[in-house]
């Protein structure tokens, strides 16, 4: 309980729940809403550009006055391998054939890491919100100084205790806990090393090894959809909760109107994939884990240039599915957790304010 408060005083918040920056479903609007309720709302600008980045903290700061985290993406640059890119486009090129289309024969880098855009530390010192989190790898111990001298909170996603200690040991103020249960990319720093820990017991792992000695809050993140998800990991001694699927179906969220149906489907379950972007992610079961995740399927090109490929079979994938024709299978990039079945049809603040009275009942 210490910790719960050292940590809801340093991010002045009066809930210790936490909105989960989803880059692409993530609103100013959304992010809004939760803090103002009294939680820590939150930006994902990991797939921004700088200035859209700059345009969307304003827009926050617009909408509330309260504390807000803005999340970026630290992974390590890594170089396109044509082979490995040339036979990932050759072998997809037959499922894009079922929706009439073709892949681009040139696979980009669709947006940078943190560690690759100086402005984006610029931006962050400029604008100055509440915290600011890495998912994939920290920065330099330097950049956490420089963030900490302008009183911004630091935070990190870690899926194992060698990553905790990597980010504890460049000055992270906050350590979120992110169990295999969570939708979305799995915040490993090597993607290579996937520990597949259970949010609970990886709680219980970091608030023995990192909470308690050196008194660093763990946020619990992974499969938390409910007020009483959100009191397990309290008493296994998480210090807050951060929570991503279940705001998915807001209306103040970025979600499409198909994401937010998929979230609803009868019998719905979720699988890990690195197909769609190439790195391991969350989402709920269609084509990509039955057509693509086949095991004859050839090397995948690195992260993010394999997102660029994932990114267009949706767009055709889609294209299809609204036009009512006879679908082939689907491509939608609709990453969710594994609780997602407990999703409930609530807007952002009464969701909020739910969660609060099932923590207090």
């Amino acid at each position: 309980m210490a910790n719960r408060k050292v940590l809801t005083e340093l991010l002045g918040i009066k809930y210790p729940i936490l909105l989960s920056p989803m880059a692409g479903v993530s609103t100013p609007e959304l992010a809004a809403i939760v803090s103002n309720e009294g939680g820590l709302g939150s930006l994902g600008l990991g797939a921004s550009p700088v200035e859209k980045s700059r345009e969307a903290i304003f827009k926050t700061q617009l909408l509330t006055d309260k504390p807000f985290q803005v999340n970026f993406f630290c992974h390590e640059p890594e170089p396109l391998n044509k082979t490995a890119a040339n036979g990932w486009t050759s072998f997809m090129e037959p499922i894009f054939g079922k929706f009439g289309a073709t892949p681009k024969k040139e696979l980009k880098k669709i947006y940078k890491s943190f560690l690759e855009e100086p402005k984006m530390l610029e931006l962050v010192l400029d604008t100055k919100p509440k915290a600011v989190s890495f998912h994939f790898g920290v920065p330099s111990k330097e950049i956490i100084q420089e963030l900490k001298r302008a009183n911004i909170v630091t935070m990190a996603t870690v899926t194992q205790i060698s990553e905790a200690n990597v980010a504890r040991q460049a000055g992270i103020d906050i350590l979120v806990a992110q169990g295999v249960e969570a939708g979305g990319h799995r915040g490993m720093f090597n993607p290579s090393v996937d520990p597949g820990i259970l949010t609970k017991d990886l709680v219980m792992l970091l608030v023995s090894k990192i909470g308690d000695p050196y008194g660093i809050p763990i946020v619990a993140a992974g499969g938390i959809m409910r007020g009483r998800d959100i009191k397990e990991m309290y008493r296994l001694g998480a210090d807050g909760c951060q929570l991503g699927t279940a705001f998915i179906q807001c209306k103040e969220s970025g979600a499409s109107e198909a994401y937010r149906e998929a979230l609803f489907k009868p019998k719905i379950i979720t699988q890990i994939t690195d197909s769609i972007s190439g790195r391991p992610a969350r989402a709920i079961f269609n084509s990509w884990h039955s057509e693509v995740d086949i095991p004859s399927r050839p090397q995948r090109p690195c992260y993010p240039n394999a997102y660029d490929l994932g990114k267009q079979l949706h767009s055709v994938s889609s294209s299809v599915e609204n036009s009512n024709t006879n679908n082939p299978s689907s491509f939608g990039i609709h990453w969710a957790g594994s609780n997602v079945i407990k999703s409930r049809r609530l807007d952002a603040s009464k969701l909020f304010q739910t969660l609060v009275q099932e923590i207090d009942e």
